[in-house]
């Protein structure tokens, strides 16, 4: 059976921890920034975890 392909889409945009959470950017900073408050885009700075049912998914796709 062959080895299954790495989606690169979806390897460029997270990244596995150690100890199997999938890191991901927070959606919501790509422009509009001046509408929102400092605390929000602050906190929409720091990356985020993936929720366990999306992130078995996105395991599945990266090969891991």
């Amino acid at each position: 059976m062959p080895k299954q392909k790495t989606h690169k889409g979806l390897s460029k945009r997270v990244k596995v921890t150690a100890s199997g959470k999938v890191k991901h950017k927070r959606t919501g900073c790509g422009h509009l920034m001046s509408g929102k408050t400092a605390k929000r885009k602050r906190r929409l700075n720091s990356p985020a975890t993936m929720k366990s049912t999306m992130a078995k998914t996105a395991r599945i796709g990266l090969g891991k």
